[in-house]
């Protein structure tokens, strides 16, 4: 499998394409082009208004990992979380639960001994896979973690180049 933590050398752009650059055609945007807060919470809303995501029972009631004392205040959390999920499976395709609670993990402050690093809470990340995969979002990469379906991708796409879009007129009425 390949690692999401290296990028692809750049070619180096020769003279005629300064020429071309002139000629400029727009490109799609998509969830790499938009910052991560911006797209995580425009996701979050989504999925918050859409009638396929529904809210567990007991989201109010869990924390999202051992080191954390008390579960998320906020009411769209849940909402939060997925979003988070599915950008980050969109990023890095074949990621599964294992590396997802590491990605959500954190320091276990355990009083006067030190901090160790723990886990996130991975019955939590899986339910939020499944969520997603009843949408049609994501699916089973193999024997492997997960990754964007083509539908997924384009509705991941499509809300970031709403995002793109606010933030143009956003910038153009200042």
């Amino acid at each position: 499998r390949a690692s999401c933590h290296w990028r692809r050398p750049q070619k180096k752009k020769k003279k005629d394409s300064i020429i071309m650059s002139e000629e400029f055609e727009p490109r799609a945007i998509t969830v790499r082009d938009i910052a991560p807060a911006d797209f995580i919470s425009a996701y979050a809303e989504h999925l918050k208004n859409s009638d396929k995501f529904e809210l567990p029972p007991w989201a109010d009631l869990v924390k999202t990992a051992v080191f954390k004392e008390l579960a998320p205040y906020g009411d769209d959390w849940y909402y939060i979380r997925a979003a988070s999920v599915a950008r980050k499976i969109y990023l890095c395709p074949g990621t599964g639960v294992g590396a997802l609670q590491k990605w959500y993990g954190g320091s276990y402050r355990r009083g006067t001994r030190t901090e160790h690093f723990r886990k996130a809470n991975s019955g939590l990340i899986r339910v939020i896979l499944q969520g997603l995969e009843e949408m049609h979002v994501i699916e089973k990469a193999g024997t492997h973690g997960r990754k964007v379906t083509r539908v997924g991708q384009q509705d991941l796409d499509r809300i970031a180049g709403g995002v793109a879009r606010a933030q143009v007129e956003d910038d153009d009425d200042e």
